[in-house]
């Protein structure tokens, strides 16, 4: 499962590079504005990580640090997280009389 993760926030990283060089020098056409659409859907899903998670990473030492990493990662982050931390985020059960 490490690898797993490992592997998606390697993948994840040459996404982002590979914007940020879109953004300097604009590829092929079709390509260039492919890659702007999804980059920013891809950074709309890991806002939407953010709020969905919002009390693991504040339960975290370094608050800042975790949100920015969900930001560029997203739920590869937050599935490497360790699990006293993901707990968090899963909504308890109420018990009803």
């Amino acid at each position: 499962m490490t690898t797993f993760l490992g592997l998606g926030k390697v993948l994840a990283a040459l996404f982002w590079g590979a914007l940020l060089a879109n953004l300097f020098d604009s590829f092929a056409q079709p390509f260039s504005l492919l890659l702007h659409v999804l980059g920013g859907l891809i950074l709309l899903m890991h806002g939407v990580e953010l709020l969905l998670f919002k009390d693991c990473l504040s339960g975290c030492p370094r608050p800042w640090r975790e949100r920015a990493q969900v930001m560029l990662f997203g739920i590869f982050h937050v599935m490497g997280m360790p699990q006293s931390q993901a707990m968090l985020a899963v909504p308890q059960e109420v018990e009803h009389a």
